[in-house]
């Protein structure tokens, strides 16, 4: 069986296991510069930056908003608690530093379901006690919310920051992730925040949406890119925080969230990845 779900031959299996897996979280490091991924990974990212250029720029620009989205809800929403799922790899500037540069005592509990990057991310959290690692899968929520080292860390009596970005688009639509987030949401007190990002095709051309995603095919995880209006689910009922100032409270590119410059942060990019940021009323 492949990953993605259809058999082979013997000969088939045999050559396709001969095939390293690339791992998308290591993937990610290695965009932004990081040293913890595979010759697998680094060949697997080349090929898509040869589909889609801007692949760089996307991985910085999603790792941009969510050091301003996570900022703002410690220094403006007053948010000492966050819960980064789908986190990769908890390298440098990754939440507990962005956060607790604007308050020490924030505690932060990473969840990735990659299992070296657990053992990568035990190590190099080794030293700091207001910040945990857990090894779980976004699409298991009771597992993780139910978490005994989650629940030492976090007090769920009081508001939480969700922050899921660039993870969702890795769950298939049969697997309904708008029920997904809104199981870890009404987990969560009012005050709470979702801080969410996810991939799109929108303004990509057909051939290279194809051929892009198929490379994800020797992927542990596949990509499923969504529409404006596909994202907009994800925070029904919640109250979105105008992305910049003079903006309406929307779903926007993932560039223009906190910018300084909406105009100058308006590039291609950008426009790869819609985010927002939600308050749970």
């Amino acid at each position: 069986m492949s990953v993605d779900g259809t058999r082979h031959d013997d000969g088939d299996t045999a050559a396709a296991s001969a095939v390293p897996r690339m791992s998308v979280a290591r993937v990610y490091d290695y965009l932004l510069g990081g040293t913890d991924n595979s010759a697998a990974d680094r060949f697997a990212a080349e090929q898509i930056k040869a589909l889609f250029p801007e692949l760089e720029d996307w991985a910085w620009c999603n790792r941009g908003f969510h050091q301003r989205a996570a900022r703002w809800l410690a220094a403006e929403a007053g948010i000492t608690q966050f819960l980064d799922i789908g986190s990769g790899l908890p390298t440098q500037n990754n939440t507990h530093d962005v956060v607790q540069a604007v308050d020490p005592a924030c505690r932060v509990v990473y969840v990735d379901n990659d299992e070296q990057v657990a053992e990568q991310a035990h190590r190099l959290l080794s030293d700091t006690g207001r910040v945990s690692f857990v090894h779980g899968d976004l699409r298991k929520p009771d597992g993780i919310l139910a978490n005994p080292d989650v629940r030492a860390q976090l007090d769920f009596a009081q508001p939480i920051g969700l922050l899921m970005t660039a993870v969702i688009h890795f769950v298939a639509d049969e697997l309904d992730p708008w029920k997904l987030v809104g199981r870890y949401l009404d987990a969560l007190v009012p005050g709470s925040y979702l801080v969410l990002s996810q991939g799109t095709y929108d303004k990509q051309a057909p051939a290279t949406v194809e051929r892009a995603t198929a490379i994800y095919q020797n992927a542990n995880e596949q990509v499923y890119p969504r529409s404006k209006p596909d994202v907009e689910r994800f925070f029904a009922g919640l109250q979105i925080v105008p992305p910049y100032d003079g903006a309406k409270p929307d779903v926007t590119f993932g560039g223009l969230w906190g910018a300084e410059d909406p105009e100058v942060a308006d590039d291609d990019a950008s426009r790869a990845l819609y985010a927002a940021v939600g308050r749970k009323p």
